[in-house]
C-alpha cells in the first residue's frame, strides 16, 4: 500500500509531481495510464489533479499501488477572485468530504452551462452540433474547452488544437464564455474542510502584473491558502526565480507540478521539473511518505 500522511518529512525533493491531468478532465490518458507513465519517468510521489473532479483518483490509486509509488488524492478547482479566473490545487484532500463534493458538483454544472453557451456561439458561426459531440466525448467526465478544441479539429474547422483557442474559444474570441465559478474564498475553505492544502496553480499563467499577482497571493494566504506552484512544467529559470520571490513575499510554501496533459507534447513531461529553490519551504515539508 502506498500512502501519504502527516508527519515528519525532511523536506528534500525526490521526484515529486503534484499537478497532472487524465481523461477524467482534459488529459489524453486514462488515470491508470498517467500513473504508469509517471512511474516510468521515475516519479515517486504523484498528485492527479483533474479539473473540478476526483473521478479518476480511485483508478489512479489502484495503479499507484501496483507501481509502488505514492498517490496524493487531489483536484484542481476553478474559482474567481476580483473578476479573474484562478485555478487552485487541493492536495491530500478527503475525496468524500461533503463541502468539497458540493463545490465540485457546482463546478460541473457551471462547466456544462458554459459548454451550452459556447456551442450556441459556434452554431451562430455556422459550426453546429458541437454540444452533442462534446457530450458524446466526455461521457461521465468533466467538460472543458479542450474537448471543444478536439471537436473543432476533428471536424476540420481548425488545423490544430491551439488554433481552436486562437480563433474561436480563447479569451476574447467569438465563442469565449465565462463560467460562474465559486469564489476563491469558498474554494479554499472547501479544500481545507476536506483536510487538504490549497495551492495556487501556475501563478505566472494568468497574465497579471507583478503588483496584481502580489495582491492575489496575499488574498489567497489570508483566505487560508498554503502554497503557490513555484515550479511548473513550462517554467524556465527566470520564471522559477519570479515565482520564488512572490512566494517568499506572500509567506507561502512552494509546490511543483508538470501540468502534464498529453504525451504528444514534447515540452511537458511527468516529473520533468526544475528543483524547488531551497529558500522556499516545500508544501510537502510536513508530510510523511511511506513507499513500499
Amino acid at each position: 500500500m502506498t500512502q501519504a500522511r502527516p508527519g515528519g518529512m525532511d523536506g528534500r525533493q525526490s521526484v515529486i509531481d503534484l499537478h497532472c491531468h487524465s481523461r477524467a478532465s482534459d488529459g489524453h490518458l486514462a488515470p491508470a495510464e498517467v500513473v504508469a507513465r509517471a512511474a516510468g519517468q521515475g516519479v515517486r510521489v504523484l498528485a492527479l489533479t483533474d479539473h473540478d473532479t476526483l473521478a479518476g483518483v480511485a483508478e489512479a490509486a489502484a495503479e499507484a499501488d501496483r507501481c509502488g509509488i505514492s498517490l496524493i488524492p487531489a483536484v484542481e478547482c476553478s474559482c474567481t477572485w476580483q473578476g479573474r479566473e484562478l485555478h487552485i490545487v487541493g492536495l491530500a484532500v478527503d475525496p468524500n468530504a461533503p463541502a468539497l463534493q458540493a463545490q465540485l458538483r457546482n463546478a460541473r454544472d457551471a462547466r456544462w452551462r458554459r459548454m451550452q453557451r459556447i456551442a450556441q456561439k459556434l452554431a451562430a458561426k455556422r459550426i453546429p452540433g458541437v454540444f452533442e459531440e462534446v457530450v458524446a466525448a466526455v461521457g461521465d467526465g468533466m467538460p472543458t474547452r479542450a474537448h471543444v478544441a478536439r471537436v473543432l479539429y476533428a471536424s476540420g474547422h481548425v488545423h490544430s488544437l491551439q488554433q481552436a483557442f486562437d480563433r474561436y474559444i480563447g479569451r476574447g474570441k467569438p465563442a469565449w464564455c465565462r463560467a460562474d465559478w465559486p469564489t476563491m474564498e469558498d474554494c479554499v475553505a472547501a479544500i481545507r474542510e476536506a483536510g487538504g492544502q490549497a495551492v495556487l496553480a501556475h501563478p505566472l499563467a494568468y497574465g497579471m502584473t507583478g503588483a496584481w499577482l502580489r495582491r492575489t497571493l496575499m488574498a489567497f494566504g489570508d483566505a487560508g491558502g498554503e502554497a503557490v506552484e513555484v515550479v511548473c512544467g513550462s517554467s524556465d529559470r527566470q520564471a522559477v526565480l519570479t515565482a520564488t520571490g512572490q512566494a517568499l513575499r506572500a509567506g507561502l510554501k512552494g509546490s511543483v507540478g508538470s501540468d502534464f496533459h498529453n504525451p504528444e507534447n514534447p515540452w511537458i513531461e511527468l516529473g520533468r521539473l526544475r528543483p524547488l529553490p531551497p529558500a522556499v519551504i516545500p508544501v510537502w515539508h510536513d508530510w510523511s511518505l511511506q513507499i513500499d
